[in-house]
């Protein structure tokens, strides 16, 4: 919907793939969609839910094996990132490298994004 022909919306690394192709055989689902809601102290949070169904109006994309599925509200906020899936002693989980944030807080898990153009 917002991408460019040619160009992926958003890519994964190696360790995302792994670990969404896990995630996606121990839950049978058809992928992970990823969005964008209003939350935090930044003022937007990512979200990520199992997919039963596509929904033809999601951003596919399929990269070794591995689905994610963006939102439609979400498309113009994710164009261009990058997701890793990363393991420390402390914790473990996604992280998201994303050109459109321009603030994040302290813990990591809100985000404030470019102003966009209203249409």
């Amino acid at each position: 919907m917002f991408g460019i022909p040619g160009r992926q919306a958003l890519t994964l690394t190696p360790a995302a793939v792994h670990q969404i192709r896990r995630l996606m055989e121990r839950q049978g689902s058809q992928g992970l969609r990823i969005g964008v809601k209003k939350g935090g102290c930044a003022g937007m949070e990512y979200t990520m839910d199992y997919v039963a169904e596509v929904n033809p109006l999601d951003e596919v994309i399929e990269q070794e094996g591995a689905r994610v599925l963006i939102a439609p509200m979400a498309q113009m906020f994710l164009f261009g990132t990058e997701i890793d899936y990363r393991i420390s002693a402390l914790e473990s989980g996604f992280r998201f490298n994303n050109p459109n944030v321009v603030e994040a807080c302290g813990c990591g898990e809100s985000i404030k994004f470019r102003d966009q153009p209203v249409a």
